[in-house]
Order: structure tokens, then sequence, then C-alpha cells
């Protein structure tokens, strides 16, 4: 199994858990709104730590703040019931097309 098949089946099993006893549970039961501050912070705090590291050329902090992002954004997933298999298979899908062209091919599919 991968990490994240591990971390998948992980947040399947404490979506429903009791939150006195489990973050991720703790997440859930707070909510979507709760869950998606938690994805805006990691996200600031890697952009934080993205800018540290260019000074100081040390990319310990970004590597842990992308962690903690990484796991927000999968339960972000799980909470809105989507694995991160589609993810990846949209990842997949972009692969050997240029980000331009799939740029463009996103707004036009979003008109």
């Amino acid at each position: 199994m991968t990490v994240i098949e591990v971390l998948e089946d992980m947040l399947a099993e404490r979506r429903f858990g009791d939150p006195e006893k489990s973050y991720v549970s703790k997440l859930h039961h707070k909510g979507l709104d709760h869950i998606l501050k938690k994805v805006g912070e990691e996200s600031t705090e890697v952009v934080m730590a993205a800018k540290d590291a260019a000074r100081s050329k040390n990319n310990g902090d970004v590597i842990h703040e992308v962690a903690d992002l990484w796991f927000h954004t999968l339960v972000l997933l799980s909470h809105l019931e989507e694995p991160p298999s589609a993810v990846l298979a949209e990842l997949e899908k972009r692969l050997g097309v240029g980000g331009l062209l799939e740029k463009a091919n996103r707004a036009d599919n979003h008109d």
C-alpha cells in the first residue's frame, strides 16, 4: 500500500469517530468551513516557509508544511467523499499536456 492509500483508509476510519480521541474526527465534526480554514492556514504556512527557504537555502520547513497541507487536503477530500485517486487521475490526464494548453482547455470547459 502507498502512503496515500494508508492515509485514505485511516481518514475513512476516523471520519465518524470520537472527536475527543482523534484530530481527524475533530476536524470532520467541526465541519467543512473549519476544514477549509485549516487548508487556508496550511497554504499560507507553505508560502511563508518557501520564502524563508529561499533566503536560508534550507527546505526542511517547506517539506514539513507541504506535508501538513497535503494532509489537510486529504481530510477535505474525505469530507467531500472523494478519494485521493480522483486527484491522481486528474493529474494523470494532464501528463503530456502543456500547462498553458491544459489551462486553456479548463477555461473552455467552464464557460
